[in-house]
């Protein structure tokens, strides 16, 4: 399971909770320690940078009702041997490994970062999770990221439960009584499910959270208190005498328990009554706190001891906070309410593998390595299949551990494997690599431990992987394989900036720095420009400046010069071509003609995201086009490609009448324009949302007049005379800015934004607190320095959150070198070392 949030509402303070159940740092340093933080810069910011790794095993005894509530999920009978379930997971033990019990469990938990300039680390974290433990900040309220998040896990049929976290400043800085908690609380939970229930997934069926079902947990990760409705409603129903489930029901929504007519009803009574989650959870809550807070020292002793919660010697001295801490880390344990939650309401991998097996696998989902993967198969000869979703930089300096997780089968040291990267076709060699594995290894955050084997449902490191993969991969015994499909990120690195040895004699260093650096980060690229520039592209700033810090310090060793950010920009088309173009081929042998149109912007973001590809089946591709987009289907079954990197949003599609040789030249064609969608007529960079019609074309009659030296740069010139002459238009990415800032500050926010081209279009203020959300759209390109100028125009008060949104046409002709596309288009021409004008339409126009 994975734990996601938004930045900064408590995701390694809760971690450690269950770090600390699980026997691996003292309870009272739980909350502090940050376990899972593993590098100093996260130390030092407070923030997670990497997403890390833990196995805990741990002992929980099952009750028959939870044993039948899980089995009724699973869909199976329940067979119980012992007292205990037999169908659990079970770890291999080693000496000093506590005794395998049917009641024993091994979690394998990722802590993933909460900003947003990593979020890539979340998504890598999610493709090899079960279940998601979802942190909310009561105060705060679910946030841009949380969406994000939970978007991501739903689309990975990803499970979620929900913790409201920081509770304890609720109560001690804004005081609310226990009836405010309740409302704070139900708007959490309801807004977590709207976003459930908008990006829900039928497979995973109903995955929104209740509290009085037992998927949400309130409490404070910092004080490590915590508390499920289940642990109040058993002790109540054994108090009362009243059915658990029942207990449940009651303890959450709109009951009232009425103590004169000793009955429940459904409403207050004019206020004369207090609701039930109130009376019986938050009240005695409330009055602990108080009594702490107050040092009231006889109430705390009788307080204690009604709860039945005895304190040694040395917590009785403590005063305040920390007795506070102490006090309710005995009473209700943080641990314990998310362990459960953990067990009961997130699925065993075996569960959960047999819905989530269509998103993770790219063959047929009947042949052997689906259906292992569909049972999670731990079976003896069952085929390996494992995903590599990133790699951890280990302590051996400029190697790495492939950390990822066993779909199915076994890993086990020094056994013959298949490795297949992200390009691997089936059938073909490239990409591919038959290997041993070296060692096989359990990830301990920041240690390792050694292990012989790993079966299916666990995560793990591997050792020596690292040589032929570079981001992520698939590694499987299975020789009719195909791969496991390849991560879709959430984010695009459009923050880039050039680096170079301050002494010329580094650049061997820097090269190796570079190729290490892009190994690190799923979602960082490293590559080099043709005018030589090594460029670092990032999502933001604060990615770019911890990959500048990483780069210079761990895999460099020394400084180096880095430019002022730049912008990725795409350039695209405002019309359809104004004349059909044509050009020549240099023997004057061939000719084509084509013309240019702009693809709806729906349409390219489907294709952005993958719901429309060069893979899938070109009728049903066709039929989905009409449909959704308003293509003709004929045009439609007759695209020949999509550019560049064949997932582009562009296409190229044929619409000839009788040409001879016209399959010939096909691939030649296409070749030329993945070219020119790579880079681009106005300042080198990239296409967007361009579609280009072949309209007709001229062979010579030999097959040796019409190769790819004569097709391939002829149809890179058509492409660019097509897109001259369609009114061509230069994009530029924008920034969603989420700012959470107090009322008074708002002034200041808006001042800064409007400076930047910033426009607000969502405003909202937080029922009960003084905070208002903002939410509104700034290009890229005003954002740099964004953060530290907000934060001192509101006096530090706004937290500013940015994500990419989506690109936008720069208003202004870009031929004109006057206006603001034009200004852009000279200074990237200039930084690229290009001619300073846009080439002439004449040199891609031949005349009939």
């Amino acid at each position: 399971m994975s734990v996601i949030a938004h930045v900064d509402h408590g995701k390694s303070t809760l971690t450690d909770s269950l770090v600390a159940k699980a026997g691996i740092i003292a309870q009272k340093h739980a909350g502090e320690t940050r376990y899972t933080d593993t590098r100093a810069d996260e130390a030092e910011r407070g923030i997670t940078i990497k997403s890390t790794g833990i196995s805990m095993f741990f002992e929980y005894k099952m009750s028959a009702g939870e044993k039948a509530e899980i089995a009724a999920a699973e869909g199976r009978a329940l067979k119980v041997t012992g007292g205990g379930e037999s169908e659990v997971l079970k770890p291999a033990t080693e000496d000093g490994a506590p005794a395998i019990t049917d009641d024993s469990y091994l979690i394998n938990l990722i802590d993933s970062p909460g900003h947003v300039d990593f979020s890539s680390e979340v998504t890598a974290a999610l493709r090899i999770t079960d279940g998601a433990l979802v942190v909310v900040d009561t105060i705060e309220g679910v946030c841009v990221q949380t969406e994000t998040v939970l978007r991501q896990a739903i689309s990975e049929r990803v499970k979620p439960v929900l913790h409201v976290n920081k509770v304890d400043r609720a109560l001690l800085e804004l005081q609310l009584s226990p009836e405010d908690m309740y409302q704070c609380f139900a708007r959490s939970v309801e807004s977590v499910n709207v976003i459930i229930a908008t990006y829900n997934d039928e497979l995973l069926g109903d995955c929104q959270v209740y509290p009085e079902k037992g998927t949400v947990s309130f409490g404070s990760g910092l004080h490590q208190w915590g508390f499920t409705l289940c642990k109040f409603a058993r002790m109540y129903s054994e108090k009362f005498g009243i059915g658990y489930d029942k207990m449940m029901q009651k303890l959450w929504g709109d009951n009232f328990f009425d103590a004169k007519g000793k009955k429940w009803v459904k409403s207050d009574k004019d206020g004369t009554l207090e609701r039930a989650f109130c009376q019986f959870i938050m009240s005695p809550i409330c009055k602990m706190f108080t009594a702490v807070m107050e040092d009231k020292r006889a109430k705390i002793a009788k307080l204690l001891k009604a709860v039945g919660v005895t304190l040694k010697k040395e917590d009785e001295e403590l005063v305040g906070k920390p007795l506070l801490k102490r006090v309710m880390q005995k009473w209700l344990p943080v641990g314990d309410a998310i362990l459960e939650m953990i067990v009961v309401k997130l699925p065993s991998p075996a569960a959960a593998q047999r819905y989530r097996v269509e998103n993770l696998y790219d063959g047929p989902l009947d042949d052997a390595a689906a259906n292992a993967i569909r049972t999670c198969d731990t079976s003896e000869g069952a085929p390996l299949m494992m995903y590599i979703s990133k790699m951890v930089p280990s302590s051996d300096r400029g190697r790495f551990f492939a950390f990822g997780r066993v779909f199915s089968g076994k890993i086990a040291t020094g056994q013959k494997v298949r490795i297949m990267g992200p390009n691997y076709v089936p059938g073909k060699k490239s990409d591919l690599w038959v290997k041993n594995i070296q060692r096989t290894l359990i990830m301990m955050g920041r240690f390792q431990e050694q292990v012989q084997d790993i079966p299916a449902g666990n995560t793990c490191g591997l050792v020596g992987v690292d040589q032929y993969l570079l981001k992520s991969g698939t590694i499987t015994t299975c020789e009719e394989a195909h791969c496991i499909k390849t991560m879709k990120f959430s984010v695009s690195p459009v923050v880039r900036c050039a680096v170079e040895p301050k002494k010329a004699q580094d650049l061997p260093k820097l090269v190796e720095g570079l190729k290490r650096l892009a190994k690190s980060d799923p979602m960082v690229l490293c590559y080099t420009e043709e005018s030589g520039e090594h460029i670092i592209a990032a999502t933001g700033e604060l990615h770019l400046e911890i990959c500048l810090k990483d780069l210079q310090e761990d895999f460099m060793g020394t400084e180096v010069k880095v430019s002022d950010p730049v912008v990725s920009y795409r350039e695209s088309v405002g019309a359809t071509s104004a004349q059909t173009c044509l050009s020549k081929s240099p023997n004057k042998h061939n000719r084509l003609y084509m013309e240019a149109h702009p693809l709806s912007d729906e349409l390219a973001d489907a294709i952005e995201d993958g719901k429309i590809s060069a893979k899938d089946d070109p009728k049903l591709r066709a039929r989905a086009m009409a449909d959704e987009y308003g293509w003709d289907v004929t045009d439609a079954r007759k695209i020949w490609g999509f550019g560049p990197d064949g997932s582009g949003a562009n296409l190229i599609y044929d619409q000839t009448k009788g040409v001879n040789y016209l399959a010939e030249i096909r691939e030649s064609v296409v070749a030329g324009f993945q070219w020119a969608s790579k880079c681009s007529v106005l300042c080198d960079e990239q296409m967007r949302s361009v579609a280009f019609k072949l309209l007709d074309v001229t062979l010579h009659a030999d097959a040796i007049h019409r190769g790819m030296g004569q097709i391939m740069p002829t149809a890179r010139r058509v492409l660019f005379a097509s897109m001259l002459t369609a009114e061509p238009v230069l994009q530029e990415p924008l920034f969603l800015v989420d700012i959470s800032v107090p009322q008074d500050a708002m002034g200041g926010c808006y001042g800064v934004l409007t400076r930047r081209r910033g426009v607000v279009f969502h405003e909202e203020q937080r029922p009960g607190t003084p905070m208002v959300q903002m939410k509104a759209h700034m290009p890229v390109m005003e954002s740099f320095g964004f953060n530290a100028d907000v934060r001192a125009a509101t006096g530090g008060k706004a937290f500013p959150q940015m994500v990419f949104s989506h690109w936008q046409v720069l208003a202004g002709d870009p031929t004109d070198p006057e206006t603001k596309p034009g200004k852009v288009i000279t200074d990237v021409r200039a930084r690229k070392g290009l001619a300073p004008e846009i080439p002439p339409l004449d040199r891609f126009l031949d005349r009939l």
